[in-house]
């Protein structure tokens, strides 16, 4: 867990998180969301083996800081109001600037621009997982999400 503190681990791993949960809540289906929410594990779960070299993906995504159990987050209670107005979007782009101004300083700039790449590779597994359709068949990504990953791609600075 390295220079970082329980709850600055826990602002690292929510923005991705959040990232790819409003990414997940734009398109909300039974079948999607179960899809959906199984990409977005298998990013984290693989985020450590991927980023080897990443002292930020290192410290909040590593084996032992997931098994360790002192990194939680609060699950977000998702109100339909709140997907439907964008106000979910708006709460994933404050979880991204708060973890960015977090490791700004702390971490070399390759490995932010990794960890923003991360952050924004949640957001489009979600995206990729499911379709529109029957059974998450379909079209993957749609118009909605789209709209949502080029403003994440945006204030990540991609």
């Amino acid at each position: 867990m390295g220079d970082y503190t329980i709850a600055e681990l826990q602002t690292l791993v929510r923005a991705p998180m959040m990232t790819g949960l409003s990414v997940a809540m734009i398109d909300m289906g039974l079948v999607s969301t179960a899809i959906e929410a199984a990409a977005m594990s298998k990013q984290i779960a693989g985020a450590a083996a991927k980023y080897p070299a990443n002292s930020i993906i290192q410290a909040a995504f590593s084996e032992a800081t997931l098994k360790s159990g002192e990194v939680k987050l609060d699950k977000p209670e998702v109100k339909p109001e709140e997907v439907k107005s964008g106000a979910m979007i708006e709460e994933a782009i404050a979880d991204i600037n708060a973890a960015i101004a977090l490791v700004d300083g702390k971490a070399s700039a390759p490995e932010v621009m990794e960890y923003k790449q991360f952050i924004y590779d949640c957001g489009v597994a979600v995206a990729e997982a499911a379709g529109s359709g029957l059974f998450g068949t379909g079209t993957k990504v749609s118009a909605a999400e789209a709209e949502a990953l080029d403003r994440f791609k945006l204030v990540l600075g991609l």
